[in-house]
């Protein structure tokens, strides 16, 4: 999205006064998150206190691609909090923010509250320790907008933690069962939860370069050929919400090589909780790993 588009419409939402009229008609929270995963967080733990608005909601939809609505840049610009991955993965919400001010609105950024660093991997939430720590700040953040049910926020809280704990558990689990197991992938969207299970991730730099929108090169992607044909890895996984025509060649050498595919997303699948997501990968992931039954 242009830049002067952003200013426009941020600028026409924050004279509305839209975030104060909203609270007043309807006693809720205005909440905006960049992606639905952490919108899915923010709804568990604030329950009918919040109104929660997630920007980027379909697996479908290529989030290279992704340009903001005039109505979302209004919505961003009303919310009293706002919860975004941060760490230049969707860096059109940090020129939002900056586009329309609000004092008192309250930013909850995952990359500053886990500290990530600078050109690491962006795709946060597939570490496993990324979302309690989410979790812990939005419902301090609730309660700071909403000290008088402060306590509900808590409550829930720990009911969400609870089940994050449960993709932890099944982590731990993994790594006991396939540490050290090459893989590959068709970019780094999986990459932290796979060094969390202690996986050994092969042909980074393809990787890197797809997810950077730039050309792998030859050695790259020939490296990259010969490990599937060659069956040096046991699983390749790959980010299905992105079609990219190498991607899509390395997929067929993959399966005539009978080598497992798992397919993963950028954005949490419609109807399911972001814990149940994270375990659905997992479980595919592991039934792959471990290979047909004797």
């Amino acid at each position: 999205m242009r830049l002067p588009a952003i200013l426009f419409a941020a600028a026409l939402a924050f004279s509305s006064g839209g975030a104060a009229l909203a609270q007043a008609t309807t006693g809720k929270v205005a909440v905006v998150a960049a992606q639905n995963f952490y919108g899915d967080i923010a709804r568990q733990i604030g329950g009918d206190r919040v109104s929660v608005s997630s920007i980027m909601s379909s697996p479908d939809q290529d989030p290279h691609l992704f340009e903001a609505t005039p109505s979302q840049v209004r919505e961003i610009a009303d919310a009293q909090i706002v919860i975004h991955n941060g760490g230049h993965y969707d860096e059109w919400m940090e020129k939002l923010l900056k586009a329309a001010p609000r004092p008192k609105r309250i930013v909850v950024s995952a990359a500053k509250i886990v500290n990530a660093k600078h050109g690491g991997n962006p795709h946060l939430w597939y570490a496993p320790t990324t979302m309690p720590a989410v979790a812990k700040a939005i419902a301090a953040a609730f309660s700071q907008a909403d000290s008088g049910h402060a306590a509900e926020y808590t409550e829930r809280l720990g009911k969400t933690l609870a089940d994050l704990d449960r993709v932890s558990h099944r982590v731990a689990e993994m790594r006991a069962k396939h540490a050290g197991k090459p893989v590959a992938a068709t970019e780094p969207v999986f990459g932290l939860m796979a060094d969390a299970i202690g996986l050994t991730m092969r042909n980074q730099k393809f990787q890197r370069a797809l997810m950077n929108e730039t050309e792998p090169s030859a050695r790259d992607i020939a490296a990259f050929e010969d490990d599937l044909k060659k069956g040096r890895v046991k699983v390749l996984i790959y980010n299905k919400q992105v079609s990219e025509k190498l991607a899509e060649r390395l997929l067929t050498i993959a399966r005539t090589a009978k080598v497992p595919v798992v397919a993963v997303t950028e954005t949490q699948p419609a109807g399911v909780t972001f814990h149940d997501w994270m375990l659905g990968e997992l479980d595919a992931l592991d039934k792959a790993l471990t290979g047909p039954s004797s």
